[in-house]
């Protein structure tokens, strides 16, 4: 308010002062006189003001004039002007209204509306750092990899974006399987880029699968230092890589220093069971059965598996049934719970011809985890017993529809494998595969000898025959189509978790009936 009363009365003051001089002036006598080729003008000091007045005004707008062809000038030069950069903003606005518009196509999913936006951004813009990206993720979402291609080498060429091109075109590679070329690119990332995540793995995953053992450890220890994993995992997944790299340490041409990654290997994750193994062949190679018997004690602690087994009668294949039960009770009584060790024990029970005791060694396991194996050594403990041959046939129709029990199962895909690789075969996902068991099982089941573990009846290197009730057994399991459902739910015998099952129940695959012979006719041939 008060602001406005000042002005006001500054007005009033500047019309009121005008007023007086010009009043004053036209009561002054006198005048000025100007004469000029053959011109003579003669001014009041009123009209002489007003001329000067007159004569600043045309003198400033002249000066403007000046300025406003020089500028034109410099715009037609290409200089930097006020007109160049007006029509550089409008350049702008039209450009990044065109950009967004582009960023909204491309996140509804409209990949044509998105790369003809990314155009218009890229005419009005000239910024390809920025445009190019929205044109290669279009093409990418319709399918157009030639233009993406284009956009991305585009990428490459700029030092701020070369990372987002050679990522892209690593992408690309690997959508079209040519895996060689992506992992170069991914090399070239891992260099511009050494601390992503996503490029690091993505090397890694590439050089497992092209069984770049060294270079995956280099990779490795990259992903440790940018802390991208936890340091147990890192020590886990060091320790597949020096296993996959000595894979050939039971190759008697080995040279020592594959047989010592074998051992480091196990040394930098000793529950990691093919480590375990290769380290204790490894050993033995070397005729060390000391330090071959603490590896696989030390696995087994931490999770029994039948390898470890395996792999523990080979320390001393021509011993006896009785000499073999004694030197593996540092393994059954290590973890004598387990379902594994059980199994061992009765398999080492079934060996001895102790047949009673392997049964006690089986336990509940009939009823709680009645798997093929479980039940295949059922088989073989009725035969040693004296059992009927329908009693026997009745447990190896069962073992032939149950269930595998633990494998070899990738996590990420849940594809089953029948031995421990380092990458999965199916989804190519490195350090994915667990002695789990897996949801569903479409595994075709083993028939005959592959039912029975290596250790018992003729082990690794054993010249003893097999136990007869084993031989058996095996016969009948390999040779013969399984019983009728109704006949082996007849014969079998019933525990207590086997009293709800009916004949119907009992799912029967259907074999190859071409042999001459019937199950019955195998065993009978085989206890004479």
């Amino acid at each position: 308010m008060l602001l406005s009363l000042i002005k006001i009365l500054a007005f009033v003051a500047a019309v009121a002062g005008l007023t007086w001089g010009a009043a004053r002036l036209t009561d002054v006598t006198g005048g000025a006189e100007i004469a000029m080729a053959g011109y003579e003008v003669t001014l009041g000091p009123l009209q002489l003001v007003l001329a000067i007045a007159l004569l600043a005004l045309l003198g400033w707008l002249l000066f403007k004039a000046l300025g406003l062809l020089l500028a034109l000038l410099h715009f037609i030069n290409g200089d930097d002007t006020a007109v160049s950069r007006w029509f550089s903003r409008s350049r702008e606005r039209k450009g990044y209204k065109a950009l967004g518009d582009g960023l909204v196509a491309l996140a509804a999913g409209e990949g044509e509306a998105a790369m003809a936006k990314g155009r218009k951004a890229e005419r009005y813009l000239r910024r390809p750092e920025i445009t190019s990206i929205l044109v290669a993720q279009g093409a990418e979402l319709v399918g157009d990899r030639k233009t993406a291609e284009g956009a991305y080498r585009d990428l490459v060429k700029i030092d701020r974006t070369r990372f987002v091109g050679v990522r892209g075109l690593m992408r690309q590679r690997l959508a079209e399987g040519d895996t060689d070329t992506a992992m170069k690119l991914a090399q070239k990332a891992f260099e511009l880029k050494p601390r992503h995540v996503e490029t690091q793995d993505t090397l890694l995953r590439l050089q497992a699968e092209a069984h770049d053992w060294s270079g995956a450890r280099a990779t490795l220890e990259a992903k440790r230092r940018s802390g991208a994993l936890p340091r147990n995992v890192v020590r886990r997944r060091d320790a597949v890589l020096a296993l996959s790299e000595a894979r050939d340490v039971i190759d008697e041409t080995a040279s020592i220093e594959m047989r010592e990654k074998a051992i480091e290997a196990n040394r930098l994750s000793p529950d990691l069971i093919p480590a375990a193994v290769m380290a204790a062949r490894s050993y033995l190679a070397v005729g060390n059965t000391r330090y071959a018997t603490r590896v696989i004690r030390k696995a087994w602690e931490a999770e029994p598996h039948p390898d470890l087994a395996q792999v523990f009668a080979e320390i001393a294949p021509e011993e006896d049934a009785q000499a073999r039960l004694k030197r593996f009770s540092v393994l059954l009584k290590a973890r004598p719970d387990h379902s594994e060790t059980r199994m061992l024990e009765a398999e080492l029970m079934i060996a001895a011809e102790q047949f009673n005791e392997a049964r006690r060694a089986l336990g509940d396991l009939v009823e709680t985890d009645p798997t093929a194996r479980v039940l295949t050594l059922m088989a073989a403990i009725e035969r040693g017993r004296g059992a009927d041959d329908a009693v026997v046939r009745g447990w190896l129709t069962r073992a032939l529809t149950a269930p595998r029990g633990p494998q070899w199962v990738c996590e990420n895909c849940h594809n089953v494998h029948p031995h421990w690789e380092p990458v999965c075969s199916n989804c190519h996902a490195f350090d994915t595969l667990g002695w789990t068991r897996p949801a569903e099982s479409g595994t075709t089941l083993p028939r005959g000898t592959e039912m029975l573990p290596l250790i018992v009846g003729g082990g690794v290197g054993r010249a003893e025959a097999p136990v007869p009730a084993v031989a058996e057994v095996r016969e009948a399991g390999a040779t013969a189509s399984p019983l009728p459902a109704r006949d082996a739910a007849a014969s079998m015998p019933r525990t207590n978790g086997d009293k709800e099952m009916d004949e119907a129940e009992i799912v029967v695959p259907q074999g190859d009936n071409t042999a001459a012979r019937s199950e019955a006719e195998v065993v009978t041939e085989g206890r004479k």
